[in-house]
């Protein structure tokens, strides 16, 4: 039985264990990797996540700069003038958690104050500690993402001992950091960081020993929606990568994540209640 775990992101509070959560992603970015994601204008953004929270997202994801391998870094005040009027449009109107993907501590912040409740930040790999004193000072969740390198340079000849160890060393050590700031366990959630500096293979190691990033005794989240790995093994292109991602996703349920971020919020949730129905049936003598 999973012990119980308290998830807080500013006013939010979630109890696990609970049905796995999905996380809606928005990129109002013009780079995105696949075009279903990408939504360059605020009321397009606007209304998908709308839409996204009746399909029964539970929290929304919403980032101004690509973070796929080999994207280019865009300014602040780029990003700024991307998610800004969405956070603003969206906070106090939907009734689940804006998410900020973010790397940069000033759009976080700013971000925050605007109606956020999550940092999702791809770069807590980071040194420098100014993002998670916002963290700190505002009380929102958390997402520490386990990413080799940079966006720009993470996919160059990735390479561990033992990937699933080393990700687990990584945690280990950012929750220490982070609670070493006055940063509560509770606002953290853990991602291992598919596809950020990793090749297929250590993709599939992460899925396959998912278990091994329980013993945290924080919520783990996993985003392989529609990624490149998906594509190299089935041979397809990132429009025809739903299936696969979906298998990602009911493999993800059946070893303990707790959230899953996704493109496609419908057949997600579909796939979720499917395996959590089948894991949840009682046998009847």
């Amino acid at each position: 039985m999973e012990e119980n775990i308290l998830f807080r992101a500013g006013k939010f509070k979630y109890e696990f264990p609970r049905s796995v959560m999905v996380m809606g992603v928005i990129n109002i970015t013009p780079d995105s990797f696949y075009a279903g994601g990408r939504f360059p204008s605020t009321e397009q953004a606007v209304e998908h996540a709308f839409e996204m929270v009746e399909q029964g997202a539970e929290i929304i994801d919403i980032g101004g700069e690509s973070t796929f391998p080999g994207a280019q870094p865009v300014d602040e005040k780029t990003e700024l003038k991307r998610v800004l009027p969405t956070i603003e449009k969206l906070a106090g109107k939907i009734n689940v958690p804006i998410s900020i993907d973010t790397i940069k501590p000033p759009v976080a912040k700013e971000s925050v104050a605007a109606g956020a409740s999550i940092i999702n930040d791809v770069a807590a790999n980071r040194e420098d500690s100014s993002m998670w004193k916002i963290v700190s000072e505002t009380g929102v969740g958390y997402i520490v993402n386990h990413m080799q390198g940079t966006p720009q340079t993470m996919q160059i000849n990735p390479a561990y001992k033992d990937v699933v160890k080393e990700i687990n060393e990584f945690f280990k050590d950012r929750i220490k950091r982070l609670k070493s700031l006055g940063v509560s366990e509770q606002q953290i959630v853990l991602d291992p960081g598919i596809g950020f500096g990793k090749t297929v293979e250590h993709n599939l190691q992460i899925l396959k020993y998912l278990i091994q990033f329980k013993q945290w005794g924080r919520p783990i989240m996993i985003g392989v929606s529609r990624k490149t790995f998906i594509g190299k093994i089935l041979n397809v292109n990132v429009e025809s990568r739903l299936a696969g991602s979906l298998a990602c996703a009911a493999w993800s349920v059946l070893n303990g994540v707790n959230i899953i971020r996704a493109h496609d919020v419908p057949e997600t949730m579909q796939t979720i209640k499917m395996i959590e129905s089948i894991a949840n049936c009682e046998v009847k003598n």
